[in-house]
């Protein structure tokens, strides 16, 4: 069974240690901790480039099956030209490139832009976890807002690219509110996912209690755009 980044591709590319976003939430920030490559949380919010992924020749060869770009840091307007750079040799030799972000709409035109070239190699991922902005500023204080996150996977769709939606964790009580306002836009999946394990208990929520998780379910596992995660599926059938 796929786990993690392998449920959506067979290799992943990071550019960046630490992630200007920071969220509470975040797996790559506790693997940090816990691992001693920060010592404190506040440290994962500067971005440091990493030279060798970002140097590395991957025109080399095309790998086989989907790269996913990138899954422990975000795409952030300040790294964009970073970013395209390291795109672009990951297309050109042919690979399939997952591009996965809480969307800046300044960064999605621009890959949309200067990429429409691999357009068919492309396929978007936004991260989308609530319905109320006043959410998201709580749980991802540093990401772009909820007008903003929409109005990039609308650009996306309207200039023709594959476009999804991750929903994880899901932050409201019932997330289907949220996959109503994204569907229309969606031209392949929309994956709901509660916290991962790695989540501090401090930040799990009631809502991602098996109960609940096997109420959305069953409301909404007959929409054909959407995908559950491995450990949605699992969680919901543990006893409460």
């Amino acid at each position: 069974m796929a786990r993690g980044t392998k449920e959506w591709a067979d290799w992943n590319v990071n550019i960046f240690k630490g992630c200007k976003y920071n969220c509470k939430y975040c797996y790559a920030r506790q693997m940090a901790l816990r691992f001693k490559r920060i010592t404190k949380p506040e440290e994962w919010g500067v971005m440091r480039p990493n030279l060798t992924a970002i140097n590395k020749n991957y025109r080399k060869r095309k790998r086989q099956g989907r790269v996913m770009f990138p899954t422990s840091h975000d795409i952030v307007y300040e790294t964009i030209d970073t970013v395209l750079t390291v795109l672009s040799k990951l297309l050109r030799v042919g690979n399939a490139v997952l591009i996965t972000t809480k969307p800046d709409p300044r960064c999605v035109a621009m890959i949309c832009r200067d990429l429409v070239e691999f357009k068919s190699q492309i396929q978007f991922r936004f991260t989308i976890t609530s319905s109320k902005d006043q959410v998201l500023k709580e749980w991802e204080p540093g990401a772009p807002s909820l007008a903003d996150r929409l109005v990039s996977l609308e650009t996306a769709y309207r200039l023709g690219y594959k476009t999804s939606v991750s929903i994880e964790p899901f932050l409201d009580e019932d997330p289907s509110d949220l996959v109503a306002l994204v569907q229309p836009w969606v031209t392949e999946s929309i994956w709901i996912g509660p916290f991962g394990k790695s989540t501090p208990k401090k930040h799990r929520m009631a809502i991602h209690e098996p109960e609940n998780l096997r109420k959305i379910y069953a409301k909404l596992d007959d929409n054909p755009l959407v995908r559950w995660k491995d450990h949605f599926k699992e969680r919901m059938v543990q006893m409460v």
